[in-house]
């Protein structure tokens, strides 16, 4: 080695053991391979996260720690800084209903919490978090029409003190086109299914049946705000509604990702039907299936209790099934009838019973036992 390799090899040994000793995640997503660091904010990082790092570059340089060399001063800030420093100055104020993104996130929801904290120091400065925790937001989303698909220009408003979420069809209208509750709310992005990168899915109950509603803007720091103010309205409805209750056991049910997504075939009650393609979203306890993926109104929900209550889950159909449907079957015991679906795929096969079976070996709390008398009397 010549002197100037010699000191690069050192600097990288030296950055190593600084990785093994100190962080064992990437600083941002929980990743278990951080292969990257910023140099200019002394933080690990995975490779997802190291390209927003990339997209930014007046926020943040990156460098892989396998394979770029590294400055005698570059290594001793990133000493000095790492993760845990790093955490503690950008999220000191960060609010509890702030969502901090997972791997699996979208990437508007990961560039948002990175410029969130580095670009804007959102929470350093709690004044900046007012856009989505003053209690109040107006604005204008483009929605999907129901009937046409066509999105639109529409008005929102959020509002904590009326515990809604409402919108109108005309900028000018006096009354609502529909009422949102908060306590029924949820939110989640779904940029592939809608067609956008900042597309969000609206979900609420009315007359305790869902309803979907599609919006998207162009902007994904509004987007993000909107998402965020839905759950900081969430988390204070909840506050209220279970006083006891610690921060950490709030937040998971402020807003929620569907447990599983994606075609299925099915047949009728009296199992003589033929079988139809439809969509069918896993949502907690209850499975619905759309005739397309967009639809505003379930053609059906199906209830999932537990198998203390006599829900049961198995692969295949019954041998007196006839008819052509997809090859690997599904039948799900309730207490009243089975319900058969039909995969495609084995692999799907295998998603949709694994799905199925969280939900079923999960003992029913007291206010689900409310949610099945009334599918039980559903007319």
């Amino acid at each position: 080695f010549n002197r100037e390799e010699n000191r690069n090899t050192q600097t990288a040994l030296k950055f190593i053991l600084h990785l093994n000793m100190q962080v064992a995640s990437c600083f941002l997503l929980s990743s278990s391979e951080p292969d990257w660091v910023s140099v200019t904010l002394g933080v690990f990082v995975c490779q997802g996260c190291s390209l927003i790092h990339r997209s930014i570059e007046s926020l943040s340089q990156v460098k892989s720690v396998l394979q770029d060399t590294f400055e005698d001063k570059e290594v001793e800030f990133i000493t000095s800084m790492g993760n845990e420093a790093a955490k503690a100055k950008y999220e000191q104020l960060a609010p509890p209903f702030y969502h901090r993104p997972s791997h699996t996130d979208c990437r508007i929801l990961r560039e948002q919490w990175i410029r969130a904290k580095y670009e804007r120091q959102e929470f350093i400065h709690i004044e900046k978090q007012e856009p989505y925790s003053a209690g109040y937001r107006e604005g204008f989303l483009w929605k999907r029409g129901r009937d046409n698909g066509q999105f639109l220009s529409r008005k929102f408003i959020l509002s904590e003190r009326e515990r809604a979420l409402k919108y109108f069809n005309k900028h000018d209208a006096r009354e609502p086109k529909a009422i949102m509750r908060i306590e029924t709310l949820n939110a989640t992005f779904q940029p592939a299914k809608i067609g956008n990168p900042c597309g969000l899915q609206i979900t609420y109950l009315r007359d305790n049946s869902t309803r979907n509603i599609f919006v998207y803007h162009e902007d994904s720091k509004e987007m993000v705000d909107w998402f965020t103010a839905i759950r900081a309205a969430r988390f204070h409805y909840q506050k209220v509604a279970f006083p006891g209750a610690n921060d950490e056991d709030l937040v998971p049910r402020l807003t929620r990702n569907f447990m599983k997504e994606g075609f299925m075939e099915k047949t009728g009650p009296r199992h003589t039907e033929g079988f139809k393609k439809r969509w069918f979203t896993m949502d907690d306890r209850r499975l619905m299936y759309f005739k397309d993926p967009l639809d505003a109104y379930a053609r059906g929900e199906v209830f999932i209790g537990s198998k203390e209550n006599r829900y049961t889950v198995v692969a295949g159909l019954p041998p007196s099934i006839q008819g052509y449907h997809w090859k690997y079957g599904i039948t799900i015991g309730t207490p009243d009838r089975k319900f058969l679906f039909a995969c495609e795929t084995e692999a799907e096969q295998k998603d949709w019973i694994a799905a199925f079976q969280r939900v079923v070996n999960r003992p029913m709390m007291p206010q689900e036992y409310a949610v099945e008398a009334y599918f039980k009397h559903k007319p």
